[in-house]
Formats: C-alpha cells, structure tokens, sequence
C-alpha cells in the first residue's frame, strides 16, 4: 500500500502539479515567458538525459530480472523508432507550429478557425496518451526502486511544465478560455494517475518485464530530449546563449545526479 501511495504521489506531480505550475506561467508578461521558458527547456534536457543514462538504463541492467546488454540495445532501438512513428502519427506529439504541412492557406479565416479548433483538441488528445503512457513508466520506475521513481517523476515534471505552457498558449489561440484551457488541461493530466493504476496492478505479477519497461522509459526521455526540445535549441547560436543552455543542461543533469545519490 505504500509503494501504491508513492506512485499515485508523483504521477500527480508529474501530471496535475506540471500543468498548475505551467498555468502559473501565463500570469507573467510575454517577455518574461519568453525568457524563462527556454531555460526550462535546457534544463528539462539535462533532467531527461540524466534520468536515461544515470538511471533508467543503469537499474535495467542490474534489475534482478536483469536483461541481456544485446536485448537492452535492442529494446532501446525498437523504442526511439515506435516514438518517432507515434510522432508521425501525431499521436506522441502536435505540431507546435503554425506552418505545418497539411494546414489549409491561411487567407480562408473560417477554414483557419476550424482547423485551430481542432489543433486545440488534437493537443489535449495527444497529451491524455502522453501522460498515459508517462504513468505507467513511473509505476514501473517505482516498482523497481522507490528512488528511482522519484528521479524518473521528476524528469517528467521537468519536461511537462515547458510544454503544458506551450500547450496553454496553443490552446488559448485555438479559442479555449484560460478556464476551460487550464480545466481540460487538468483532465488529460489525469491520464498520468489511471496509467501509473493501470501499470501498477497488470504489473504486479510480471516483474521480469519491468527491465524492459525501464528501457522504454529511458528511451521516451532521449528521444523527447533529442528529437524534440535540442532542436529548438538551436534557434539560439551566440556564444552567450550556447553557454546558457550548456549550463542549464548540465544543471538538470547534475540535479537528477544528485538527487538519485542523495536518495540512495
């Protein structure tokens, strides 16, 4: 029971408590938020990388149902590719963008209407299986160790606030209210606690398969970190910009370093 009161815990903090935090963003001026949340940013990649190769892929290999190196390579490779076809299918992630292939010409307003409409509902969709399937990795993180739960949940958190912000923006030009944003907002942050309930009690009985699990995980946090946020990185090249993201990333993974020798 109370490895069950842990897991529900943090699967709330890396659902519920990511998007208030993210809402809380909206109340700064549009020069603050563009400020800050690419910082949030840089140090979301050094928290997601450092969860990956500090802890998910370590625990995989010294699991007591501990996998094959041959089968973690394998399951690793198999897991960036099954994340880049849910992204094709725009099931993984949205386009963030607002010249996206398959958008309709821009001078038919109506037309433009509709399809923000449906972006809108399209990103709360996508993010209820996001946040699904990050429930069951941090089920799965804290059957294997309760300190790993934690490292894995916060990497979580540390991703979902930059994008629930970009979310709310995006929803609230598709003509959501802040209310009813931030409410369905919420409700697809749900989808983190019914996964991580789901995992709990299907894996309960089926700990050979949590190594695999571990992996996944691990490979969810480096294609998130590499194909998603790194490029947009980029955008920034000074010298004085690169040096402030390579600080940052380096803070989020010294952060998830700390915190997963401190726990243990």
């Amino acid at each position: 029971m109370e490895l069950l009161l842990w897991i529900i815990g943090f699967s709330l903090l890396g659902g519920i408590a990511s998007v208030v935090l993210a809402s809380s963003f909206l109340l700064l001026s549009e020069n603050a938020r563009t400020f800050t949340v690419p910082h949030l940013v840089s140090f979301a990649v050094g928290a997601l990388l450092g969860a990956a190769f500090l802890g998910l892929l370590p625990h995989a290999l010294a699991h007591q149902h501990a996998i094959d190196p041959h089968d973690i390579g394998l399951t690793l490779l198999l897991g960036l590719l099954t994340f880049f076809l849910l992204e094709k299918l725009v099931l993984w992630r949205h386009c963030h963008h607002d010249h996206c292939d398959g958008h309709l010409p821009e001078d038919d307003q109506q037309t433009e209407h509709q399809n923000n409409r449906a972006a809108g509902t399209l990103i709360l969709v996508g993010d209820a299986i996001h946040n699904f399937i990050d429930g069951i990795l941090i089920a799965a993180a804290f059957m294997t160790d309760i300190h790993l739960g934690i490292v894995t949940a916060l990497a979580i958190a540390a991703h979902e606030i930059p994008q629930e912000l970009g979310d709310f923006v995006i929803l609230l030009s598709s003509g959501f209210t802040k209310q009813k944003a931030l409410f369905y907002n919420i409700l697809s942050s749900l989808g983190t606690v019914i996964g991580a309930l789901l995992a709990y009690f299907a894996l309960d009985g089926l700990h050979h398969v949590l190594p695999y699990i571990l992996v996944i995980a691990a490979a969810s946090f480096i294609y998130i970190a590499v194909a998603d946020l790194i490029p947009g990185l980029h955008n920034k090249v000074k010298p004085s910009e690169t040096l402030q993201q390579v600080l940052l990333i380096s803070a989020g993974t010294i952060f998830i370093f700390i915190t997963h020798s401190t726990l243990h």
